[in-house]
Parts: structure tokens; C-alpha cells; sequence
């Protein structure tokens, strides 16, 4: 098995106030020539947004862009005519495809905070498309819940790429196997709450690690985790 973790207190940070986002990987203005992304896997942000504010109309083409949502009520609005709000425990993703534009902003009352996720599709220039699900975490109790992945189906969501993202809400004490097929694939492992190890390494809150030349991951919990797992090629 190799690895690479990425601590927290190396993330890139853009701080405007009403907006606090953290990058794992260069984005924006945050740019670390070692840390360009993990494979296909180009964006993970970790982002705060106050009330009243959000991003306003924008564009995105050929990118897989994945919003999990962790505290809060967000609205999205795109030019496919889509307009709705999702909250804690929503799942986002716009395959932009041939080109889309999209504006979100917190609708609530309390601060937002999701990871945005953007992944190098597998087909370019594919017609767009938006969808969401949505995930309570009173339904995902000590099992790892798919999220996002390649194959088409009503309990999750879509993406164009050979990829997975999966939710894991364990308690203290519990364990956890996880098996893929390792060609040309590894896993990213970002530890949203609690203290969990994966593979023997200890990951704290808000950090991630990267592994891949192995097939297998083994999780314990040593208080109750939230974590996102992506499998996600390694190059094209």
C-alpha cells in the first residue's frame, strides 16, 4: 500500500468574509505545484458560506461537480431551467458537459457548509445534466451508503467517469472492509467528524489521505465518524 495524507493545516484558505473555503487541492488563488489533485480527482473544497450569501451565475464545461451537503440551505439555479434548495444530507452533482451556467446561495437562516468535488469527466462535451438525492443520516447508522456512482440507478447519483463516492456514518467501536478493484484506481478517504483509521493510519477531523497499490481498506472507529470515500482513476 502507498499513501499520501493531507493534513488540514496545509489546505490552501480563501476567507472573504461571508465565504471560507479551504482547498486540499490548488484552486482559485491557491496554487501548490505538488498538489495539483489525486488522479482524476481535481477539486475537494471545504466550504463555509454565511447567510444571504452565495456565488453568483457562473460557467462550467467538461466537469464532473459534486456538492455534498453538510449543514445548512443552499439554492441552485441553472440554465437547464432547474430551481430548488437542497439541505443537510443532499447530494449534488451537474455533468457540465458541452457547457452549463449555475448560480447557489445560502437561503437559510444558519451558515452553509459542503465539499465541492470536481472530477475530469470520462466523455466530452456530453449534453448537461443535473441531479440530486438525498441521504438522511438516520438511514446510514454504521454502513457506508453510495452516493455517486458510474452506474446508472434510483438510489444514487450519476457521474461520467469510472468513480464512486460513498458516505460512512459509523459508531465507536465499529469496523469497516472495503474492497475495489485496484487497476488503475485509488481511494481518497476524507474524514469529515470524529477519529477513525483507516489501513492504520490515524486520521483526525477534517483530514484526508490518499491510497492506492492495495485492494483492500480496513476501517476502525475510535468515536462516532462521518467520512466521504471516492475511488477515482488514476489517470485516463
Amino acid at each position: 500500500m502507498q499513501f499520501e495524507r493531507y493534513n488540514p493545516a496545509e489546505r490552501g484558505l480563501k476567507d472573504l468574509g461571508w465565504l471560507k473555503s479551504n482547498f486540499v487541492f490548488s484552486f482559485s488563488g491557491h496554487y501548490n505545484p505538488v498538489r495539483a489533485g489525486f488522479g482524476l480527482l481535481r477539486v475537494f473544497n471545504d466550504d463555509y458560506v454565511e447567510p444571504g450569501n452565495g456565488f453568483g451565475i457562473h460557467p462550467h464545461a467538461n466537469m464532473e461537480i459534486i456538492s455534498v451537503m453538510l449543514a445548512g440551505s443552499m439554492n441552485h439555479i441553472d440554465s437547464l431551467g432547474y430551481k430548488e434548495v437542497v439541505h443537510k444530507d443532499w447530494v449534488q452533482i451537474m455533468s457540465a458537459g458541452s457547457g452549463l451556467r449555475h448560480e447557489e446561495h445560502n437561503v437559510g437562516e444558519d451558515e452553509v457548509n459542503f465539499l465541492q468535488i470536481w472530477i475530469e469527466p470520462k466523455l466530452q462535451n456530453i449534453t448537461p445534466r443535473y441531479q440530486r438525492r438525498y441521504f438522511p443520516e438516520e438511514k446510514r447508522v454504521n454502513q457506508l451508503t453510495t452516493i455517486v456512482s458510474n452506474e446508472e440507478g434510483p438510489a444514487h447519483c450519476w457521474i461520467n467517469q469510472n468513480a464512486k463516492l460513498s458516505l460512512g456514518y459509523f459508531e465507536q467501536g465499529q469496523s469497516l472492509s472495503y474492497s475495489f478493484k485496484p487497476l488503475n484506481k485509488a481511494v481518497f478517504v476524507f474524514n469529515i467528524s470524529g477519529t477513525l483509521q483507516v489501513n492504520d493510519q490515524a486520521l483526525q477531523q477534517r483530514e484526508a489521505i490518499g491510497i492506492w497499490d492495495t485492494d483492500q481498506l480496513y476501517f476502525t472507529f475510535e468515536t462516532d465518524s462521518r467520512f466521504l470515500l471516492i475511488e477515482v482513476p488514476i489517470n485516463h
